[in-house]
């Protein structure tokens, strides 16, 4: 198979869908890979370094996209790219569908095969391709939130940590999933009291295990999360619905009791936000303020930290691609039930049924678009 991976276009987006040890293994398994040059090169890996690995240099995406089977990318194609597909084409990438409908309709227009990482699943109902890139972005929400803190960026002008003598900041993290837990480890690390907010026992219980007395766990209700938000100096939006859009947790009457300078990072913006006054934000112009309160609601969060993001992905997603590639999409997907949950588009129809409900369209099931 003829595996293309054109460079990243999205704002100061440096990841890139392949790395050469992942390229060395495609060729290792009898497959071609096309690079579009400089796509490697905000991880520090150059065209001579794929052209080590095995692979062909092309000059442009539009080659990419024309002469490869399958598509591997990171974020979810724009509109151009999108236009370049071609039916029974496989694209393998980050989708996030249920909050944009433009990007659906065109997926569907082209007749290609789209296979979204965020859907694909795993053993206990985990998420593997989703699972580093959270884990990046929990650890980063902590890193964000305490720049955001600072005067000079809007905020109150509070140290996460505090010191001898003058009180930490409060930290709230909505969630305790992969995201939260991270997010929860990282700012117990940096000293602040840190509650995490979550609607299962049984992962509170799990949360209240692994940290000790020193985290506060709370059951989630309308009212212990108005109580905590409205109280706290950070908050960190961490809840997921796996291919749907994100609940509204927070409400605008909540922000608007929050206290002045305090900060919210959404990181569920992806899938639409978790706070009702979210928009998506970039890198180049990563936060506002709304009702006094700073918003740092980058879309592709992990982007920030190219290098580790791309080989904590690479690590996730390569054994899937070797599937893909080997067996060819139709008896890989029937053979894994896990990657056939990341199937969303096939052929011009929906096959995720929470990206359909979440957008008010018709689907079939997976297993009957590829029989």
């Amino acid at each position: 198979m003829l595996v293309g991976v054109p460079r990243e276009i999205k704002t100061h987006e440096y990841r890139v869908g392949l790395t050469t040890g992942s390229v060395s293994e495609l060729v290792h398994h009898g497959h071609a890979v096309i690079v579009e040059t400089m796509a490697g090169a905000g991880i520090g890996q150059s065209d001579e370094m794929y052209r080590r690995a095995g692979a062909e240099i092309v000059g442009s995406a539009a080659e990419v996209f024309a002469r490869a089977d399958m598509i591997v990318k990171v974020k979810e194609p724009q509109p151009h790219e999108c236009r370049m597909l071609r039916e029974g084409q496989v694209l393998f990438t980050y989708l996030h569908l249920a909050p944009d409908p433009e990007q659906t309709h065109a997926l569907l227009a082209s007749g290609c095969v789209a296979i979204a990482y965020e859907t694909v699943t795993g053993p206990g109902n985990t998420l593997p391709l989703l699972s580093p890139m959270s884990e990046v972005a929990g650890r980063m929400a902590i890193q964000a939130g305490a720049h955001c803190l600072e005067k000079e960026q809007g905020g109150s002008g509070m140290l996460l940590g505090g010191v001898p003598g003058v009180e930490a900041a409060k930290v709230v993290v909505l969630g305790g999933g992969v995201v939260g837990t991270n997010a929860v480890r990282m700012a117990m690390g940096m000293e602040a009291h840190v509650t995490v907010i979550d609607k299962s026992l049984a992962r509170l219980k799990e949360l209240d295990f692994r940290f000790g007395g020193m985290l506060n766990t709370i059951f989630a209700t309308r009212e212990a999360t108005q109580r905590h938000v409205t109280g706290a100096d950070l908050v960190v939006g961490a809840v997921l619905v796996p291919g749907a859009a994100a609940p509204k947790l927070v409400t605008e009457d909540m922000v608007k009791a929050m206290k002045p300078g305090s900060v919210l990072v959404d990181v569920a913006i992806d899938q639409g936000g978790c706070f009702e006054t979210s928009h998506p934000t970039t890198h180049a112009d990563p936060t506002f303020v709304r009702h006094g309160v700073v918003h740092y609601c980058v879309a592709n969060m992990p982007g920030a930290v190219a290098r580790t993001s791309t080989f904590a992905l690479n690590n996730a997603t390569l054994p899937f691609v070797l599937a893909l590639t080997d067996k060819g999409y139709r008896q890989a997907l029937a053979e894994d039930p896990h990657l056939r949950n990341g199937l969303n588009v096939h052929r011009g129809k929906l096959t995720c049924q929470a990206v359909a409900e979440a957008l008010g369209q018709d689907w079939i099931a997976p297993q009957q678009a590829i029989a």
